[in-house]
């Protein structure tokens, strides 16, 4: 191994450095950088912010989503200003014990150093006095590279190991809220595979991720050309690529093989043979010019027919909105070991008795059980009459059964017997959030801390849901009453009937049959039937000022109340005079600086243009960085009165309403139901 340390800022010529490959874990020995922004003294204020910061910022990479924290501590001329981040395929823990191991050898490999950068293959952490959080900069980047040549082509494999890195690159800036991303490529037999890793600091804008790796990827054939591994590595972005294996899971994108070459001239004798062919292949020319023509008439009146019968069959009128999944038997069949037979679930609940029932929503009651083993659950009995039928409930079974993270409810089975439609689920002991929130007396059991804490669980639910599961779903029906909270106060959404799938690369969809509550409702959902995920960003942001006034949203206001929700936040916002506004069991103990910045990030979300809207993972950024600069919101014009109706002077007067599209009218659905539909039953 050569030798690792150089100083920062005299790497106008790149280090180049061999290594043999390393295992995912912090045991190894770190590459360090170490700069020249002069040396701090022992028992200095310096040094007493670095452990400061050694003491927050492992633990905040760990807890973030994204496995990655940025963090400043002291004033000039002791300010020290420090960035962690995790390989987006390591866990929590891990991540923490990273970070902690890199701040204690920056301060042995780089001693007394102001400015210190210690990589592992886990994670790496730059602190520094100067301010280099504020730029997007990749610094000079370090590089790493395997002592081993490849045995093909040199030309060949380091075109092959820029097409990867590239594809691989594009989708963690679009794809990935981590900015993360790994790739495999085919190549050849002596090298069949080719690996590829890359990364950027998630505060990065899509673009910006791009143009950094685009940076130090056109670096790698003059510094890695025919090495069967290596690694760039700068502040802001990174990438490493192997001939073996070196993530852990199975690659997110995948590339086949480059075609083979063109064959070579034939000779003479094969042209004469290739001739014979040709003569003894033109009978068969003959035929299928005969044959095709039929074989595609039949087919054309084949086609025609069956569309013809099946849509004689059909019976919904074709302005209706269809399930996002498929209702076939196989959906439920395939995740028959959450079947449950209604006898343990009547046993479970006394029969559905009144004194078990949790409350009743629009599709139904919901009740409280414990099934044999102990564990309690609550049963989502769905009435013969319910609005949500049987499609709806498959929707929610197959969605739900399919997505794990732990700001979602847990489905624990399903019940489809006796005409009996039942939905299992984990038991929320502090129910739904608007049964404390909207509570004179338990709105007092959500202190600072734990709104701060809810706010940010659903936040990240919201963004596995949008951004990181393996299917993209949009919820459609966020509000509190569809948020439920565990014994340790960890929110839970649920009631996913009204979910939406969306394609990898849809961005945005229409419809004429507009689910959800008024008072959530984005306005270009409301009134002009589009949703995306910026739809849900609204109804995110709807919640947070909720949370933070204790007051309901326009969509269930009270009577005697003279202004909606968005108004009334508004104009305390613009006269500064927002601590008016908060909800009064706060106003002692809630920090005034993160009160402003949770209702400015609750403004920027309920944006009436959903371009302006901050994506989830942006969202989880701002909670969980005191860095990130947060841009002026706009006035929210959108919202709706009293009486059901829209108010938006930028749209009302271009576009018009779902239910002037449709012909039919809009119902305003009051907070306790969950879907209006425009369709009269």
């Amino acid at each position: 191994m050569a030798t690792r340390q150089c100083a920062f800022s005299r790497l106008a010529a790149t280090v180049v450095i061999s290594f043999l490959l390393a295992p995912l874990t912090a045991a190894q020995p770190p590459w360090q950088i170490c700069g020249e922004s002069g040396n701090y003294a022992a028992n200095s204020t310096y040094q007493s912010n670095i452990g400061r910061l050694s003491a927050t910022l492992p633990k905040n990479a760990s807890a973030s989503p994204t496995l990655f924290a940025t963090g400043s501590v002291g004033s000039v001329p002791d300010n020290v200003y420090a960035l962690a981040l995790c390989r987006g395929d390591t866990n929590a823990s891990a991540c923490e014990a990273c970070v902690t191991t890199a701040f204690q050898d920056a301060q042995q490999l780089c001693a007394s150093n102001k400015d210190a950068t210690v990589i592992y293959d886990p994670c790496y952490l730059r602190f520094s006095n100067q301010n280099f959080l504020a730029s997007t900069d990749n610094g000079n980047p370090i590089i790493l590279e395997n002592s081993q040549n490849v045995s093909s082509p040199v030309e060949v494999f380091d075109a092959a190991v820029q097409i990867l890195l590239n594809a691989t690159g594009n989708y963690a800036a679009a794809n990935s809220s981590r900015r993360f991303a790994t790739g495999e490529e085919g190549f050849d037999s002596s090298n069949p595979t080719i690996y590829g890793l890359v990364q950027c600091t998630p505060d990065m804008s899509p673009a910006d991720c791009r143009s950094c790796l685009g940076g130090i990827i056109t670096m790698m054939p003059r510094y890695l050309s025919g090495r069967i591994g290596g690694r760039i590595i700068g502040v802001r972005c990174n990438f490493r690529y192997e001939v073996v294996s070196f993530f852990s899971g199975t690659s997110m994108l995948r590339l086949p093989a480059p075609t083979s070459p063109a064959p070579p001239p034939a000779s003479p004798g094969e042209m004469q043979d290739l001739g014979q062919a040709r003569k003894s292949g033109n009978k068969t020319v003959v035929v299928l010019a005969i044959v095709l023509p039929i074989v595609a008439a039949i087919l054309v009146i084949t086609t025609v027919c069956v569309c013809y019968f099946r849509r004689r069959k059909q019976t919904r009128p074709a302005s209706s909105e269809q399930p996002p999944y498929s209702t076939n038997h196989e959906d439920i069949e395939s995740i028959g070991s959450l079947i449950i037979d209604l006898s343990t679930l009547r046993a479970a609940t006394d029969n559905f008795a009144d004194a078990n029932k949790l409350g009743e929503g629009g599709f139904g009651a919901v009740y409280k059980g414990n099934l044999p083993d102990g564990q309690e659950i609550a049963v989502k009995r769905l009435s013969r009459s319910s609005g949500q039928g049987i499609g709806e409930l498959k929707n929610e079974l197959v969605l739900v059964a399919k997505l794990q993270h732990k700001n979602l409810v847990r489905l624990v089975g399903v019940c489809l017997q006796e005409h009996e439609k039942l939905l299992v689920y984990e038991y929320m002991p502090n129910r739904s959030i608007d049964k404390i929130l909207f509570d004179p007396e338990k709105k007092k059991e959500l202190d600072w801390g734990k709104r701060l804490k809810i706010i940010s669980g659903i936040a990240r639910g919201l963004q596995y849901l949008h951004e990181d599961s393996q299917l993209r779903i949009i919820h459609r029906d966020l509000k509190a009453s569809n948020v439920l909270l565990d014994s340790d106060y960890t929110p839970k959404i649920s009631d996913f009937g009204m979910a939406r799938l969306f394609g990898a690369d849809q961005s945005r969809e229409v419809t004429n049959r507009i689910v959800g509550t008024y008072g959530y409702m984005a306005p270009e959902y409301a009134m002009r039937g589009h949703y995306s995920t910026k739809s849900d960003v609204f109804s995110f942001g709807i919640l947070m000022l909720e949370f933070l006034t204790g007051r309901r949203s326009s969509g269930s206001y009270n009577f005697d109340e003279s202004a909606d929700l968005l108004s009334l936040i508004w104009e305390h916002w613009s006269t500064g005079t927002v601590t008016e506004i908060i909800d009064s069991s706060l106003r002692s103990h809630a920090p005034g600086d993160q009160v402003v910045k949770i209702l400015h990030i609750g403004l920027l979300c309920v944006q009436d243009n959903p371009a302006d809207r901050p994506m989830m993972s942006t969202v989880n950024i701002m909670l969980s960085s005191n860095t990130v600069s947060l841009q002026s919101p706009s006035k929210p014009s959108f919202f709706i009165t009293k009486s059901g109706t829209y108010s938006n002077p930028y749209s009302e007067s271009s576009y018009p309403t779902a239910s002037q599209s449709t012909g039919k009218p809009g119902m305003a659905s009051p907070n306790e139901v969950s879907i209006t539909d425009l369709e009269p039953r």
